[in-house]
């Protein structure tokens, strides 16, 4: 098979890392990819959003799949671009269509799904500038702190927590009137949950699915989940409070509505559902769905799979998913983020990166990442990631640290902590 990637990160490279361990594969090709990708296929220079330049290569390249990495191409369709253009409609694409990417693309619309199948999830309502009296009493029925979601993407700085009642009613103002954009012309404004977090990811032909590994990751900069909200800093696989009966409710509660619900809604879907959980009193409850794998989590659950991804995709493509049986390591996992200094606010890209090839019993993901000639330098505000596997998540996160301290770049940065919650 001839595999064309798209995206650019460290999700990417770990996809692309398992990618070319697949018996299946001839090819592969990533658009744009970054430095890591680059030793394991053609990284190609299209924009993940430009279709007809995808059109043009997969022809050109005899491309069989496309399998798509971020959530833009999927939210603005590359799957119906495909599936309904003669030329290339035999081409296999491992995402949702557009319809489906809605579980992400609109916060309003992922929780109106949810609310019909019953999948459990906070109390919400989604205002505009024509209800936002009626918004506002909403806050006035919630205890602080107040959850306010733009709708639409917002490159994930649409989420807004706000400890004083005034101060929301504020920022819901502010929202709707082009804070973020298009993306908050409309607000989900949502009851706070209190609990512990983790990223359960679903892999589906729209009929049958696979729950991968559980995953937990770590958002905010500073450590003790303190500062600034970020892309990632570290996930951990698995998760301790995720047990069997914790997953019996996940699946029978959230995964097979949410399944149930694509199919009689005739939502066309062959790819990845992210849950983003929380852990209420032992009950799970979905934050946010996404339509892709999450990133640093797909760091820490894709090493964890033993099965071929692409046997896998394959059976995704023809609706036989249910015909194949998922095999995955007990060891645990973790990846750590090394970022730019100043991230997730400024920072200076161009940095030399020093002590790749010194990293023993770790894998490096690159996220953030160019070549410059013969040298590796910064791209990104998340700019490595480095996972291993362990007989526990101490012993892992140990040979991470250990490699971190061999690679160098300038004002670099990462959390000493992750895990840190799990392990008490």
């Amino acid at each position: 098979m001839n595999v064309l990637l798209l995206g650019s990160g460290g999700r990417e490279h770990a996809l692309a890392w398992k990618i070319q361990k697949s018996r299946l594969l001839n090819n592969l090709y990533i658009a744009p990819g970054n430095a890591g990708t680059a030793s394991l296929g053609v990284n190609i220079d299209i924009d993940v959003a430009d279709f007809e330049a995808m059109k043009r290569f997969s022809l050109d390249h005899d491309i069989d799949m496309i399998v798509v990495g971020p959530e833009v191409p999927l939210v603005e369709g590359v799957y119906d671009y495909f599936h309904e253009d003669e030329d290339i409609c035999h081409i296999a694409v491992i995402g949702p269509s557009k319809e489906g990417a809605r579980l992400e693309g609109s916060k309003d619309f992922a929780k109106r799904f949810m609310s019909r199948y019953n999948v459990p999830t906070a109390r919400f309502k989604t205002v505009t500038l024509e209800n936002v009296m009626e918004g506002n009493a909403f806050l006035d029925l919630l205890s602080s702190p107040y959850v306010l979601k733009a709708d639409g993407l917002a490159a994930g700085k649409g989420v807004l927590i706000v400890n004083d009642l005034n101060e929301a009613k504020q920022s819901l103002w502010e929202m709707l009137n082009g804070k973020f954009g298009a993306a908050s012309k409309s607000v989900v404004i949502e009851e706070f949950l209190s609990g512990i977090e983790c990223s359960v990811f679903v892999l589906t032909d729209g009929k049958s699915y696979k729950i991968l590994p559980v995953a937990k990751d770590y958002k905010r900069i500073g450590e003790g989940d303190t500062g600034l909200n970020t892309g990632g800093m570290g996930a951990v696989s698995p998760v301790p409070f995720a047990d069997e009966m914790f997953m019996e409710k996940v699946r029978s509660r959230i995964v097979e509505p949410t399944i149930e619900g694509l199919q009689k809604e005739k939502i066309d879907y062959k790819g990845f559902i992210f849950l983003g959980l929380i852990n209420v009193g032992g009950d799970p409850k979905v934050i946010e769905y996404n339509v892709r794998l999450g990133d640093p989590e797909t760091e820490v659950v894709v090493p964890l799979i033993k099965s071929d991804l692409l046997e896998l995709f394959t059976a995704v493509a023809t609706e036989t998913l249910d015909e194949k049986t998922l095999e995955t390591d007990h060891r645990h996992a973790v990846t750590v983020m090394m970022v730019s200094g100043g991230y997730p606010e400024g920072y200076e890209n161009g940095k030399i990166i020093e002590g790749l090839d010194d990293v023993r019993d770790s894998i490096v993901f690159h996220a953030g990442t160019k070549k410059l000639g013969e040298k590796v330098v910064t791209s990104g505000g998340r700019v490595l990631s480095l996972t291993s596997y362990g007989k526990t998540m101490d012993h892992a996160l140990g040979t991470s640290y250990k490699n971190i301290a061999k690679i160098k770049f300038e004002n670099s940065y990462f959390r000493k902590d992750i895990g840190f919650d799990l392990s008490k």
